[in-house]
C-alpha cells in the first residue's frame, strides 16, 4: 500500500509540474490577425496582454501576401527588412516565447512596417524582481527550425495585466490537474 501512496504522490507532483509549464496562445491582432490597418494598434494590443515564458504567439495572415520578420531592436525602429533574424511566410506562424525580454516583429511587405504593421512583445521574467535574464532562443512550432531572438542590454519592465485578453485559455491542463489530484486522493 505504501508503494501506491508513493506512486500517487509522484503522479500529482509530476502532473502539477506539467500543467504549470504550459503557456497561453496569443493571436497577434486578435480576430483580425496580422493586417495592415487593424482596428486596434499592435502596440496597444501588446500592451494590454501579459506575455510569459512558454506562451505562444500566432500570426495569421494570407499566405503569399505578407510575412513576419523577427528583427533586432534597431531594425524594428528603422523598419529595416534587409537583415531579419528569421523570415516567416506560411500564413499561420506560431512562435513559442522561450525566454524573457523583448521580441521585435515587423511585416515583410513593402511599406507595411512604416505604416505601423509591427509589434514589440515583452515577455516578463518569472524572476523579474530579481533582475534575472536568461538568453535562449524563440522556437517556431511545430517546425523544428529555431528562431534566434534579439537580446536586450537594457532593463525590461513587465507589461500591465490585461483587462481582457486574446489569449486562449489552456483549461484542459487545469482539468487534467484536478482529475489527477482526485485520482491520487482515491489511491491514498
Amino acid at each position: 500500500m505504501d508503494s501506491l501512496s508513493f506512486v500517487g504522490f509522484f503522479l500529482v507532483i509530476f502532473l502539477s509540474f506539467i500543467c504549470s509549464s504550459q503557456g497561453y496562445k496569443f493571436y497577434v491582432g486578435g480576430k483580425e490577425g496580422w493586417v495592415l490597418e487593424p482596428s486596434e494598434s499592435y502596440s496597444h494590443w501588446a500592451e494590454r496582454n501579459r506575455f510569459q515564458v512558454n506562451d505562444t504567439i500566432v500570426f495569421k495572415y494570407k499566405k503569399g501576401s505578407d510575412s513576419v520578420l523577427v528583427v533586432h531592436k534597431d531594425d524594428y525602429f528603422k523598419c529595416n527588412k534587409t537583415k531579419p533574424i528569421h523570415n516567416i511566410k506560411d500564413g499561420h506562424s506560431k512562435l513559442k516565447l522561450t525566454r524573457s525580454g523583448p521580441f521585435y516583429f515587423i511585416s515583410g511587405q513593402d511599406d507595411h512596417c512604416e505604416k505601423g504593421q509591427k509589434v514589440l512583445v515583452v515577455v516578463i521574467s518569472p524572476n523579474h524582481h530579481k533582475g534575472h535574464k536568461s538568453p535562449s532562443p524563440v522556437t517556431q512550432t511545430p517546425s523544428s527550425s529555431p528562431v534566434t531572438a534579439p537580446t536586450s542590454s537594457g532593463s525590461v519592465s513587465p507589461a500591465p495585466a490585461p483587462a481582457k485578453s486574446d489569449a486562449v485559455d489552456i483549461s484542459s491542463s487545469v482539468l487534467l490537474w484536478v482529475v489527477s489530484l482526485i485520482m491520487a486522493t482515491l489511491v491514498l
